[in-house]
């Protein structure tokens, strides 16, 4: 969810997230993983843009990643592959506060190979920052501050003041998103309104997402459930089998022991009969008293 956040908003305001990450406001264009084959190596969570000298590899992390410099080597050494003579600008942006050592991490280094990224902390940025450029207003309210919710009032004041109507729905959905990384849900809900959250076309996907989620969840209970019925009704198979079994040797015990020496081609006939058709002849054999009755009832039922 918030990689789709993060790529939307860096996709719709490059020269924002430029200004920040490059530091120079220009426009940049999506990259295709593909371009790079890089699917192997967890292409969804990468956003690439570029320029005509440019290459910004993002990764927006909410969690320490111990992978991360030798993806970044990875990337880095595809990039240059492909595109030789662009520059290479790698950032890892880490959304949620930690202390875990690993986002101090900005080299990989294995045998004589070495490569340095750039590591953003947001909890470490000042929060001035995000009120300069309106695509990264979301991001304030990560950002370095004691009080968080003085923050994200700020920042709806100043998507309230934007002129476009979809823009304002568009960044209060996204910061409602990321907001809720380091605040209550009814803090979030009581600050950003509401109504204009749910006009964005990143509510819309969300709600879509939610959706599919939902159906996938269904999908796999009825799977589920099937296979529970598919179970039981093998179990019960089996016991059906056990009990047409024991009946048939039981049968065949009796019939010994009334009218002696069964055939083979009387105990194949006997293996083709039903449970009920088994029990009928339980009761039948108690007046038996020569294989001939025998044959003659078999005649008579198969």
């Amino acid at each position: 969810m918030f990689d789709n956040i993060s790529k939307f908003l860096i996709e719709q305001y490059s020269p924002d997230f430029a200004s920040w990450l490059i530091g120079e406001p220009i426009d940049l264009t999506e990259l295709s993983p593909s371009e790079l084959s890089l699917e192997p190596i967890r292409a969804d969570a990468l956003i690439l843009l570029q320029s005509a000298d440019v290459i910004l590899q993002c990764e927006f992390q909410t969690a320490p990643d111990s992978t991360m410099p030798f993806r970044m080597a990875d990337y880095a050494l595809r990039v240059f592959r492909r595109f030789p003579y662009k520059r290479l600008v790698q950032v890892v942006l880490y959304l949620r506060p930690t202390d875990s050592e690993l986002v101090q991490q900005t080299t990989f280094t294995a045998n004589r190979l070495q490569h340095e990224f750039e590591v953003v902390r947001l909890w470490e940025q000042s929060t001035e920052i995000f009120f300069q450029r309106p695509g990264l207003l979301p991001y304030a309210v990560l950002s370095r501050a004691s009080d968080r919710t003085s923050v994200l009032q700020k920042v709806a004041e100043a998507i309230d003041a934007l002129p476009d109507k979809q823009q304002q729905s568009n960044l209060a959905a996204a910061s409602g998103v990321l907001a809720g990384l380091v605040l209550d849900k009814q803090i979030v809900r009581r600050v950003l309104r509401r109504e204009l959250m749910q006009e964005s076309v990143v509510y819309q996907e969300l709600r879509e997402e939610a959706r599919e989620e939902v159906r996938r969840e269904l999908r796999e209970e009825a799977r589920e459930e099937v296979r529970r019925e598919l179970r039981e009704e093998a179990r019960e198979e089996v016991r059906w089998e056990e009990r047409l079994e024991e009946a048939r040797s039981l049968i065949l015990r009796l019939l010994s022991r009334k009218v002696g020496e069964i055939s083979l081609e009387a105990k194949s006939r006997i293996e083709q009969l039903s449970l009920t058709q088994l029990e009928d002849l339980g009761e039948a054999l108690l007046s038996f008293a020569t294989l001939a009755d025998l044959t003659g009832w078999l005649e008579t039922h198969l």
